[in-house]
């Protein structure tokens, strides 16, 4: 890991290049997200049973080949979704998602330990507003050859937390202000509604939608799985679920 030139700490020296070239790629990130979140007539969810018991929302799947796709890597890309209503409020759990340090209570990508923040570049002046790369704690079995480029949002009518693992050659030529076009992403994240404003000083909830990208086969001829479908149900449901255990709400 010592000869990977990766920054060490928070506002490490990135060239106007470089920052031009992460925030363009971060749009590309948030863009992917929302067109891999959204149906069509031609691309439709279907929904998956077994979870509505479990944590009391539908999850929906949808699947497409990718093949010779800018960007997004080669094969077949399994998209899952759900919603569901969480009683806190919007800033507290936007607050919880986007805290790094914090991410280990829900991401497995975190290697069970909290992630430091290579880069933060600011966008505009809410504090919740910023593009982020992102860096795991190293183990032992993993040697950290991934970091994740997260973008989030906020205002008034709700907020993102969106986030796609990269590698680190990949974000060296970017943080250089080389050209990011090529450079292979399939974000997940959330959306989160607030559910209305409170009534008489009681606290409101918020509706939190979980979406997952994920190449569940790199030859895009391939046949979805009933494995692969198990793998993603089974993460979603456990993400929700520790995102309810973390802020103390009833499972």
């Amino acid at each position: 890991m010592s000869s990977i030139a990766v920054p060490d700490h928070e506002s490490a020296a990135v060239t106007l290049e470089g920052k031009r070239s992460l925030l363009k790629l971060a749009r590309r990130m948030m863009d992917n997200f929302c067109a891999g979140v959204s149906a069509s007539s031609a691309r439709e969810w279907s929904k998956l049973d077994g979870l509505t018991g479990s944590i009391g929302a539908d999850v929906r799947v949808m699947v497409r080949k990718s093949v010779d796709e800018p960007g997004v890597p080669p094969g077949v890309v399994l998209s899952a979704a759900t919603s569901v209503w969480i009683p806190v409020t919007s800033e507290r759990l936007f607050n919880f998602l986007r805290n790094e340090g914090l991410r280990a209570e829900w991401d497995i990508l975190s290697n069970g330990g909290p992630m430091q923040q290579m880069i933060r570049i600011a966008k505009g002046q809410m504090d919740g507003n910023s593009v982020s790369l992102l860096r795991a704690t190293p183990t032992s079995t993993n040697q950290n050859s991934m970091l994740i480029l997260q973008e989030t949002c906020t205002d008034e009518s709700g907020a993102m937390v969106v986030y796609a693992p990269v590698d680190i050659p990949a974000m060296q030529l970017v943080m250089g202000g080389g050209d990011s076009t090529y450079v292979a992403l399939l974000p997940s994240g959330f959306a989160i509604l607030p559910d209305g404003p409170s009534m008489g000083g009681k606290t409101t909830g918020s509706l939190l939608t979980v979406a997952f990208q994920i190449l569940v086969n790199s030859q895009p001829t391939a046949k979805l799985t009933a494995e692969s479908v198990d793998t993603v149900n089974n993460l979603i449901a456990c993400t929700i679920k520790k995102i309810m255990v973390a802020l103390h709400c009833d499972v």
